[in-house]
């Protein structure tokens, strides 16, 4: 009776995380981004941005302004972090005046997704000597709409 009881609270709980996990990939967030910035090889001027995973592919992001005409779609690799994040947060790494969308983390989670760097911003690192510097835009999260 214990072990039944035990096994119904551990699928529970399973369940539970399960649940809170989808939710989390149905989540948009919001940012507003005061600087103009390279995400993959698009160049996205300033503005209030909603950033969501597209389907059940956590790989695949959707950035678009409220100008429906200015939007990116990018394909991210895995980052870890070794603690969960508080804030749902974009990072960018900044050349002098020049930012490029470099990570996404969302609150609750320890994973986060990793753009790949640019063609531009491999340039830059390569010629210039710059110094990089890392700026975090915190972001707050909607439901998605449907």
């Amino acid at each position: 009776m214990k072990k039944q009881a035990f096994v119904k609270a551990t699928l529970l709980m399973f369940s539970m995380i399960v649940a809170a996990q989808v939710a989390r990939a149905e989540q948009v967030m919001l940012v507003n981004i005061p600087f103009e910035f390279v995400a993959g090889n698009a160049v996205l001027p300033a503005g209030e941005y909603r950033v969501q995973r597209i389907g059940s592919n956590a790989a695949v992001l959707l950035i678009r302004c409220s100008d429906p005409s200015t939007s990116v779609v990018l394909t991210t690799n895995a980052a870890e972090a070794i603690d969960l994040q508080t804030e749902s947060k974009l990072v960018f790494n900044q050349y002098g005046s020049r930012y490029f969308l470099s990570q996404v983390w969302t609150a609750g989670s320890s994973s986060g997704r990793q753009l790949l760097k640019s063609r531009q911003e491999k340039e830059i690192t390569q010629v210039a000597k710059i110094e990089k510097a890392e700026v975090t835009l915190v972001a707050r999260l909607t439901p998605a709409h449907p």
